[in-house]
């Protein structure tokens, strides 16, 4: 299908925005066409709200030729078809096959908690059963509504994280939307779970979600990186070197070759940046990329795409404009560029609008929803992605150029037989010259056969210079035995010119057969000559020969060595799946050691609670039977005062009696 027949749009809104694209290098700011007032500032092209109401899908659709060819259009209205959804700002989008599905946001009043999925191949809103989820403890609860959430693809589900929800939470949750079934899941998240936050970022490298940044609950700016491993459901915090990207939200972000995290922008606590950063995950540092020419000037709440090497950026601003131009960065140049400077009408000048790349029909297009410029939005707009033909032009230029020496070859070997000898044989030579160079670049243009193996394959180069070789050789001793019978008759001296086919055809007198002596004679030079460049040029295709051969020979022994390094890397991806699995049981068995290792915990301190509770009443008892002592120590001292004033009333009494008595023991 065409891509006229795919989208609908009007022709005015085509022409808004157009590039001035040269055949030649672009430069890094490529603006639209503008118009001078009187003043002498440039006024961007004006367009009325007329104009772009009309942006809605008509019958006769515009053709695409020219973008395809590499011509790159504005923003345009892509026009949906049944009824809309509500009008928001600050929800998140993600894109499974061919639909894209929109969770939350709000509308300037409350926040939402619907899911609407649009269907790139029917070009429609359908808004997704997805009120009630199970639960762990299979209870169908209600989704929160929410705002400033991530959207991440992830097979057939999309996964929602963080956020700014109602109800609020204290951490980061991760919801699990399954697409096919249309239900929501709570997935339970072990280990060191970030604290709740909004504006932040997550991107996917396989099975693992990469978050960074954004704003907590008490709006303070965070710059912390968590991973979150979807297998094992456990969050873990990474530590790395170098100094990293201040605290942030609103940023970008994108995952390059899953081993190079870019951040870009966003805004801090008292300003709007624009600085990059990267992130290398084989070193786990942190560099700032400083670029020179062309940077873009700060800004947030921007939407980010990186498709292949380039990373487009669009929208954002500051707290005092919004930018309305495209940015594409080049991830291997390290190049900043704009690619499309749109009208103050475009989705891209919105405040909270969403962005997803959608591949669909073999081409690639920037999809733009939503945002709030004076009210909320529900319109949907597309930018057709430049299709990178670098490879097929060449391709086709290739082969182009071989169909011409092809066809030159064929047009030179069917001449008439009745041309001269020296105008058939320099066709010939170079016929052949052509012919093994035009099989050699076609063969090489079209990515089937290298040129070393066309000249090895071909054998017809060789074998079509040794008979040019014996051709020459016997129209030279043909020409020699027309020399040495210069006196015999005319009717041998036609029968030579005919053989060899020089000069005009000799009538039967003599005066022309004398005439037709020197011109043999020059032919012969001519023909020494061509013989002499000939084995030049069969020496060079014998040297080229022996070079593809040893290229060959080279090529063969440097394929047994990739093959070799191949078997050794696939016996160490053996091992390595082998050490991941021990790895991944010895992880299993940790968990359930320190599950049990908690139990015990748990245990002991119940253990430790109750002999403290009777440590406590022993001491209580013991305090009791001390208090008792002191009272039974205190009567031992009086019994011991009484006996001591007895004694002494029982010596007074010896002493005043006359007669002894027997001692009194007590």
């Amino acid at each position: 299908m065409l891509l006229d027949e795919m989208f609908g749009f009007s022709k005015r809104r085509m022409k808004l925005g157009r590039l001035n694209s040269a055949q030649g290098t672009r430069s890094p700011m490529r603006h639209p066409k503008r118009s001078s007032n009187s003043s002498g500032e440039a006024v961007p092209p004006s367009n009325n709200d007329s104009e772009e109401k009309s942006c809605q899908c008509s019958s006769g659709a515009p053709e695409f030729n020219d973008c395809a060819s590499g011509g790159s259009e504005n923003w345009m209205l892509l026009s949906i078809a049944g009824e809309k959804p509500t009008p928001r700002f600050n929800h998140a989008a993600a894109v499974v096959g061919n639909k894209m599905v929109v969770v939350g946001g709000e509308t300037g009043s409350r926040m939402l908690e619907d899911v609407q999925v649009l269907n790139f191949d029917s070009f429609s809103w359908t808004t997704a059963s997805s009120k009630l989820y199970l639960s762990p403890t299979s209870l169908p609860l209600k989704i929160p509504a929410c705002k400033g959430h991530a959207l991440v693809q992830w097979g057939k589900k999309i996964l929602m994280v963080g956020g700014k929800t109602d109800p609020s939470s204290e951490k980061v949750s991760v919801w699990a939307f399954d697409t096919e079934t249309e239900c929501w899941s709570l997935l339970e998240a072990k280990g060191d779970v970030p604290v709740a936050r909004s504006g932040h970022t997550v991107l996917r490298a396989s099975s693992v979600l990469i978050l960074f940044g954004g704003e907590d609950v008490k709006r303070r700016k965070l710059n912390d990186l968590h991973m979150f491993d979807l297998k094992s459901l456990t969050w873990l915090p990474l530590h790395c070197t170098g100094t990293g990207p201040s605290p942030r939200s609103n940023h970008v972000s994108a995952l390059y070759d899953d081993k190079l995290l870019l951040i870009f922008g966003g805004s801090s606590k008292s300003r709007t940046l624009n600085d990059l950063y990267t992130l290398d995950f084989e070193t786990m540092a942190w560099s700032r990329i400083k670029i020179r020419g062309f940077h873009p000037s700060p800004r947030a709440g921007c939407c980010g795409v990186l498709c292949g090497t380039k990373w487009y950026i669009a929208g954002g601003g500051s707290r005092k404009r919004r930018h309305a131009e495209t940015l594409i960065f080049d991830v291997l140049k390290l190049e900043w560029s704009v690619a499309v400077a749109s009208p103050a009408s475009s989705i891209t000048t919105n405040k909270g609008f969403s962005l997803v790349l959608v591949q669909h029909k073999e081409r690639d297009f920037l999809v733009g929803f939503g945002g709030f410029k004076k009210d909320p939005s529900n319109e949907v707009e597309v930018l057709i992605m430049e299709k990178n033909e670098l490879s097929m032009g060449r391709r086709s230029s290739l082969s182009k150029a071989a169909g011409n020496l092809l066809s030159g070859n064929r047009l030179t070997s069917t001449g008439p037989a009745s041309q001269p000898v020296n105008g058939t044989t320099t066709s010939h030579v170079d016929s052949i010259a052509r012919q093994n160079l035009a099989s050699a670049v076609e063969h090489h243009g079209s990515g089937r056969k290298s040129l070393s193996e066309s000249l090895l394959i071909d054998p017809s180069s060789v074998s079509g210079n040794v008979s040019l070789r014996k051709q020459f050789s016997n129209d030279e001793d043909a020409s020699a035995k027309m020399t040495k019978t210069s006196g015999d008759e005319s009717p041998s001296q036609e029968q030579g010119a005919k053989q060899l086919d020089i000069g005009p055809k000799t009538s039967s007198n003599g005066g022309d057969y004398k005439a037709g002596l020197p011109a043999s004679s020059g032919a012969c030079q001519q023909y020494e000559a061509k013989l002499s460049s000939l084995m030049r040029k069969n020496g060079i295709l014998e040297g080229q020969l022996t070079t593809a051969l040893a290229g060959r020979e080279a090529a063969v022994k440097s394929k047994q060595d990739m093959e070799k390094k191949m078997a050794d890397a696939v016996k160490e991806m053996e091992l390595l799946k082998e050490k991941l699995a021990s790895v991944e049981m010895a992880q299993e068995e940790a968990n359930s050691l320190s599950n049990i290792v908690h139990s015990d915990n748990v245990r002991l301190e119940h253990d430790v609670a109750f002999l403290k509770a009777v440590m406590d009443d022993t001491q209580k008892e013991l305090h009791t039977t001390r208090g008792v002592l002191a009272g039974e120590r205190a009567r031992a001292f009086q019994l011991q005062v009484e006996v001591f004033h007895l004694k002494q009333r029982l010596q007074s009494l010896e002493n005043r009696s006359p007669t002894p008595r027997k001692p009194f023991h007590v």
